[in-house]
């Protein structure tokens, strides 16, 4: 597998943070450390029309972990090359090496590293390299009970799905040429007009 990659629907997703509670399990995360998060967009408000309320409210969520992308800035700025991208695809980080600086934290555009507090060293999604060598999915997309994932080689999945654009909070593909497909919410035209909010701030913000 050259470019592994995750697809992801937008429009099947429930909120239900299986995936992000199947990665926490399968790898062990202490408090605080969350490879994979759901993201909660809101937007859109009430309005009068004549003697008439209407709304054009709007609401869906987004599963976001590290995107082992084409072009990974968090790589090109670890101090201490701790980073690396392997023959499969994975950008994956040496505990050996890594000194818990945080850069790849702060250059991240989709927050994907994640500081150990208890090890003292950055951790993030390694797209369960143990599962794929044995032919199987990583746990997010196995546990998913509507579906709204699927994993397998980028290309592939693009001749499957399609070549899908950006969505929010997603920052342009350009940056970092991330490895994922999303198909956007029904919903997400309206991010365009109204302004838009991550509901669970609190629970997705950096750990």
């Amino acid at each position: 597998m050259n470019r592994p990659a995750f697809y992801f629907d937008a429009n099947a997703c429930s909120g239900c943070k299986t995936c992000q509670i199947a990665c926490k399990d399968k790898n062990d995360l202490p408090p605080g450390v969350r490879w994979r998060r759901v993201y909660e967009v809101t937007g859109g408000d009430w309005e009068k029309q004549g003697k008439a309320w209407v709304n054009n409210i709007y609401a869906y969520n987004i599963s976001l972990a590290c995107m082992h992308c084409d072009d990974p800035v968090c790589l090109r700025v670890c101090p201490t090359k701790a980073i690396s991208k392997n023959e499969n695809g994975i950008v994956d980080i040496d505990p050996s090496l890594c000194m818990g600086c945080k850069y790849c934290a702060w250059v991240c555009p989709y927050g994907a590293p994640q500081f150990n507090e208890e090890a003292g060293i950055m951790t993030k999604c390694n797209l369960c390299a143990d599962y794929i060598e044995e032919g199987k999915n990583p746990s997010c997309v196995d546990s998913c009970p509507m579906r709204a994932m699927d994993f397998g080689e980028y290309d592939e999945l693009v001749l499957k799905y399609g070549k899908q654009g950006d969505i929010y909070p997603l920052p342009n593909r350009h940056h970092t040429e991330p490895s994922i497909l999303v198909n956007p919410h029904r919903s997400a035209d309206h991010v365009e007009l109204e302004r838009p909010e991550i509901s669970n701030l609190e629970e997705v913000r950096d750990a």
